[in-house]
């Protein structure tokens, strides 16, 4: 008979999804820490369940007129509600572009107490920012996988000193910690740096791993011309950001216009593409860092209740008032003492300056001593539970990554009403492309063909005439390939082409092909001709 039990090891928590794994060990181990050292009221506040669910965040900032909104725009291929464009400042306020079935938008007020929404923390900047602060909601495929922040056009010259009611550059900085991507967006023929927007740039510097740099509007400019301005940017910025590592630089004209100088699109396309790649990684890139936050959080109230422990021993019977003054008044020894004794990293220490107003609110002697389960907990955190998550990312990789299809919006049902635009000739006889085919044949005559149909490489130099930009064409060019064979039959060639002059009109692209545009059968071809 056994007297005696040996007490049975707590199965060990199994997680399945990054996201709710990090948020578990969180909320069941992190934050009891937190609130017993009253790490919250002190530090940061406490991290609620959007946190850690939030899409990831893409930030765009730029002086006024240099084609954000059109970025925008070009990302997900559609309008979005309360969208304007124009060469003075149009975009007024902090704009979050985010997915919804349902068009439309929400005012800031709302979105800052919406428990399901990352924005509660911002209702510390008042009413005067709130005022400047909505959410457009669209369908777009792009922003199931993203959210986009579209900031206020930044001002120059005499505009700067007229007040936006609010501290622009304390919201640009919460956005920037939170973001996952940060675009700088320069216009190729206004390179000057404002006041306004230098301060932008250093409030957000030192996320410089999320910067991006984009050179928008270079379409209009030789080769030679575009060297100059490139270099330009780079010594300007380089004032600036003070980083021995320079940031990635996009150049190019990121609409859906025909580009008005052809000499550049190789290097146009080359850096859409990458741009979009860069994109397309964010979502695992996201949980990447949502990771490391946590880490450096978990480091954070290690180094917090280490501190509040050593304060609590600090405080004689007697004398108490006085010894906090003194503790307050030498802090900076203090942390000192407290790095020598736990041999914590200079890095993980507080700001001296933030800390010590912080302190002043609280009562000392009233601080918790730390237990060596507590540390035990916190070192757990760091080398087994965080760990376990981590080797989860490989299964995640491919589900979270955007599929290179859904670089556009979505057209479920028309955009225009029936006969206008894409839907010009639906329900009416014969094929609407028949109308205008005769010029698109007698080019398709000409050009070299196997078994009937053109290549894909073939198909290009004729399309690219156009001067549309190449992401334009690909959308194009897979609408038109109704087959999916990557070849182009003289039917689906006339279509390409149809579908570039409605493009070039002004036109938007669906992302479906509607049935009345499908050629028609082949047995059939003749007599709907």
């Amino acid at each position: 008979m056994t007297l005696f039990r040996s007490k049975k090891p707590e199965p060990m928590t199994v997680y399945t999804d990054v996201s709710e794994g990090l948020k578990q060990i969180y909320k069941t181990q992190l934050l009891p820490i937190e609130k017993e050292f009253l790490y919250n009221d002190i530090m940061s506040p406490d991290l609620e369940d959007p946190d850690f669910e939030a899409k990831p965040l893409v930030m765009i900032v730029g002086q006024y007129s240099t084609g954000k909104t059109s970025f925008i725009r070009y990302l997900i291929e559609k309008n979005y509600p309360g969208m304007m464009i124009g060469p003075e400042p149009t975009t007024d306020k902090f704009v979050i572009i985010a997915h919804n079935k349902e068009e439309g938008k929400i005012p800031g007020h709302l979105l800052a107490v919406d428990k399901k929404k990352p924005y509660r923390r911002l209702q510390e900047f008042g009413g005067g920012f709130l005022s400047r602060f909505e959410s457009s909601e669209t369908d777009s495929d792009v922003l199931k996988s993203i959210t986009i922040v579209d900031t206020p056009g930044i001002l120059a010259g005499e505009k700067q000193s007229i007040s936006r009611g609010y501290d622009f550059t304390e919201v640009l900085r919460w956005f920037g910690e939170r973001a996952d991507r940060i675009i700088l967006l320069f216009d190729a023929h206004k390179l000057d740096i404002s006041d306004e927007f230098k301060s932008a740039i250093e409030a957000i510097k030192n996320q410089e791993d999320k910067i991006r740099i984009i050179l928008n509007k270079a379409d209009m400019m030789t080769h030679q011309q575009l060297m100059r301005v490139y270099g330009a940017l780079m010594w300007s910025l380089s004032k600036i950001l003070h980083s021995p590592e320079v940031a990635r630089v996009y150049v190019g004209s990121f609409w859906d216009k025909a580009l008005q100088f052809e000499g550049n699109r190789d290097l146009f396309e080359a850096e859409q593409e990458d741009l979009i790649r860069d994109l397309q990684n964010l979502p695992r890139n996201a949980t990447i860092r949502k990771t490391n936050d946590l880490i450096k959080r978990t480091r954070s109230v290690r180094v917090h209740a280490l501190l509040i422990n050593y304060i609590r021993k600090q405080m004689p019977s007697i004398g108490r008032t006085s010894k906090k003054k003194e503790i307050l008044k030498n802090l900076d020894k203090h942390l000192e003492a407290l790095q020598a004794e736990y041999h914590l990293a200079k890095t993980d220490l507080p700001e001296v300056q933030a800390l010590r107003i912080q302190l002043e609110r609280h009562d000392f002697s009233k601080f918790q001593v730390i237990k060596k389960d507590t540390l035990n907990i916190l070192e757990n955190i760091l080398s087994e539970e965080i760990t376990r998550v981590i080797q989860l990312l490989p299964q995640e990789a491919q589900a979270n990554v955007m599929s290179r299809q859904v670089q556009g919006g979505v057209f479920n049902k028309p955009l225009l009403p029936v006969g206008v635009g894409i839907m010009a000739g639906e329900g009416e006889k014969g094929w609407v492309v028949a109308r205008e085919r005769s010029s698109f044949d007698q080019v398709f005559q000409t050009l070299e063909q196997h078994n009937g149909k053109i290549t894909a490489a073939t198909a290009k130099k004729e399309l690219v005439k156009s001067k549309l930009p190449g992401q334009v064409l690909a959308k194009i060019w897979r609408l038109a390939d109704v087959d999916r064979d990557g070849c182009l039959d003289i039917d689906e060639f006339a279509l390409a082409n149809y579908l570039i002059r409605l493009k070039l009109d002004g036109i938007e692209m669906p992302s479906e092909l509607p049935a009345h545009l499908n050629p028609p059968p082949k047995e059939t071809k003749l007599n709907d001709e």
